[in-house]
């Protein structure tokens, strides 16, 4: 009788840890089946899984900003409107005629000034994260809006500058190899050197920290500028995908990055911001959106969707643990 009792409640052990380490990749392979199943000449096709690619990689790219401020558990709201200034500037210059180079990296550089100046607040005058990048998003929407008038821009925008977000190098979008390529410096970043480990430090306990000697101010301040420059950079990805700017363009990526990252919390690394976990998580919201986009699904339903497999993943989290 003790035998039965103890292999259940190893086996619930098992179950448990298998739902905390690996709920969302699960939740992700049932919802991909799913869609093949429904819609097997549309969505189960090379061509479909390329074009799935392509449409994530701007959310993988801002997720990867999110997370790596979470990971000092921080947030940046700011994200959207550096994404959406991001892009703004990138298309001013190159419809100016500027030097493209000139086009991607100003804008990463003017993002990592604001990123820092967000950390600056945050560490020095102990302000709440949430409140200043907030105002900091309100203040970065109202100049966009400034430098643009409100106005798309799309007139005089190169053929050179929409190279990045339009060709493909042997089938596969650029767009996806630079998301593959981001993707995998920042996790080597993360997990495999000393920076990336004081930033885990830090967000696990940051006095500890301090009294371990970590310059956890200036580490806060890179962790913020690192978000800001892959925001912005999504923005100036966006900007050449589409062969234009909007002064709100990037404001839709903001949610939808949280949620990714938040997403990756449940994979791989339970309740730890991780750079693979946020790619799933981008991942699902894309197969997901892509699949009820085929099946003709109205986009409100979409929203309304996509929320319910958040909860449905914390639920699952929640139950792991409660198994153990």
């Amino acid at each position: 009788m003790e035998t039965t009792k103890l292999t259940k409640s190893s086996s619930s052990i098992e179950w448990g840890k298998i739902f905390r380490s690996y709920g969302t990749v699960i939740a992700g392979v049932i919802i991909t089946i799913i869609f093949s199943v429904l819609n097997p000449d549309s969505f189960a096709t090379l061509d479909n899984a390329i074009n799935i690619s392509r449409q994530i990689s701007f959310l993988v790219i801002i997720g990867i900003g999110a997370t790596i401020v979470m990971s000092v558990s921080e947030f940046d709201l700011s994200i959207g409107a550096i994404a959406s200034l991001g892009g703004v500037i990138a298309a001013k210059i190159a419809a100016s005629g500027g030097p493209i180079w000139i086009a991607f990296l100003a804008p990463v550089l003017v993002a990592l000034v604001v990123g820092f100046i967000n950390g600056w607040i945050v560490t020095q005058f102990r302000v709440l994260s949430f409140i200043t990048t907030l105002a900091m998003s309100t203040i970065l929407g109202g100049f966009t809006f400034w430098l643009t008038g409100g106005a798309t821009i799309f007139e005089n925008i190169p053929d050179s500058f929409r190279l990045v977000g339009q060709k493909s190098l042997l089938g596969i979008p650029l767009l996806s190899i630079v998301m593959l390529l981001i993707t995998i410096l920042f996790w080597y970043v993360m997990t495999q050197t000393a920076f990336g480990r004081r930033l885990y430090a830090i967000g696990g306990n940051e006095s500890a920290s301090r009294i371990a000697g970590l310059r956890v101010k200036w580490n806060k301040n890179a962790a913020f500028a690192l978000g800001a420059a892959l925001a912005a950079l999504t923005g100036v990805l966006m900007a050449s995908r589409l062969g234009s700017a909007h002064p709100t363009a990037g404001n839709g990526l903001f949610l939808q990055a949280y949620a990714a990252a938040y997403l990756g919390m449940t994979s791989f690394k339970e309740g730890v911001p991780n750079i693979w976990g946020t790619f799933v998580g981008a991942a699902i919201i894309g197969i997901l959106a892509n699949g009820l986009t085929i099946m003709q699904v109205p986009t409100f339903m979409q929203d309304v969707i996509t929320g319910l497999i958040v909860i449905a993943a914390v639920i699952m989290q929640k139950f792991g643990r409660g198994s153990r």
